[in-house]
């Protein structure tokens, strides 16, 4: 069985997707870009960015009641790797020691002209 998370405090899935998907003890996110709560694209620095896209998942996973302690896995696209430091720092910032596992991926591009997509997987 499989529940939906929505929360108001981060962008409304559009389309056939929902924020996350409670299944058994794990929850999947949806993967977030830098869009507000009220759906615009964040425009500013990449660390910004970042920033923004960490808040909407954190809203999501607070939804589902758990937090990033609880993250298992992450997966973070970007549209080029020469901003990987920068996405390292800013991500890295959020997380705590066991760090998740983690994969990034360099892709041609990314939804709304994004730079950076991030979705996770976390257990209860």
């Amino acid at each position: 069985m499989k529940t939906k998370v929505s929360t108001k405090t981060a962008p409304q899935a559009t389309g056939p997707l929902s924020q996350a998907i409670v299944a058994g003890d794990f929850i999947f996110t949806s993967g977030q870009i830098c869009l507000t709560p009220e759906g615009k694209l964040l425009e500013g620095s990449i660390e910004e960015q970042i920033h923004q896209i960490m808040k909407n998942l954190e809203a999501i996973l607070q939804e589902a009641e758990v937090s990033f302690a609880n993250v298992v896995k992450t997966t973070i696209y970007v549209t080029d790797m020469a901003i990987y430091k920068t996405v390292n720092e800013v991500y890295g910032s959020y997380m705590v020691e066991p760090f998740p596992a983690r994969e990034v991926v360099c892709v041609k591009e990314l939804p709304l002209g994004a730079r950076v997509e991030i979705s996770m997987v976390a257990a209860k």
